[in-house]
């Protein structure tokens, strides 16, 4: 099975024509609050302009109130939703679309284990190396090898880049890849040689799977 790349934390038109021209499967813009790639609702026409069809677009929140998220998927129309805090179940599919919950890997396993059992309506769930109430995106990488069985898709993040986006999917055979740091020159600014490289890391781990 091919492994879907996410890119996630974009600001600027040109970088999400970017993503979409080398073949990923989602782009993910920010509207968390602490978050240094945080865009505004009123920028999320434009963003969103640049995505063609077939291109995922994703909306990521971390504690936000729900007033915020009907504002930004108004603006953004996005196609599914993530939550990296401590939103239950029922905020999460209030919206009524398909979401993504973070778990946060840098609390252990463990952490992780439980709190799946918090969302049985999350169509998958992303795994971060950030510790419980922290942002995600900052790079921090976690063991790969301690993923706890999970009943969705498992999207793969925290640290990745295009130096170990291979080995991390033989260990993690994820069903997805998600990077945001790892392919940018500051927060929120995408390095186009990064994008393809990542991409193209990618699919030479899926050709030696």
């Amino acid at each position: 099975m091919r492994i879907r790349i996410k890119f996630c934390g974009l600001t600027r038109p040109g970088d999400v024509r970017l993503a979409a021209e080398l073949g990923v499967d989602a782009v993910g813009f920010v509207f968390a609050a602490r978050s240094p790639r945080r865009i505004e609702a009123a920028d999320a026409a434009g963003l969103r302009a640049a995505v063609p069809p077939l291109v995922d677009v994703v909306a990521l929140f971390m504690d936000n109130p729900g007033s915020e998220v009907d504002t930004a998927i108004r603006a953004l129309r996005p196609t599914l939703l993530q939550f990296h805090g401590r939103e239950d179940d029922a905020f999460c599919r209030g919206f009524g679309l398909p979401f993504v919950k973070t778990l946060a890997m840098g609390g252990g396993a463990d952490d992780a284990a439980m709190a799946r059992k918090r969302y049985p309506s999350a169509s998958a769930f992303l795994l971060d190396g950030h510790r419980p109430g922290e942002p995600g995106g900052a790079g921090a990488r976690f063991d790969w090898s301690t993923i706890p069985p999970l009943p969705r898709p498992v999207f793969l993040a925290g640290g990745l880049n295009a130096g170990n986006v291979g080995e991390a999917i033989r260990i993690a055979r994820p069903y997805a890849v998600d990077v945001s740091s790892g392919i940018e020159s500051a927060p929120g600014i995408k390095d186009g040689a990064k994008m393809q490289q990542f991409v193209e890391e990618t699919r030479r781990a899926d050709r030696n799977e």
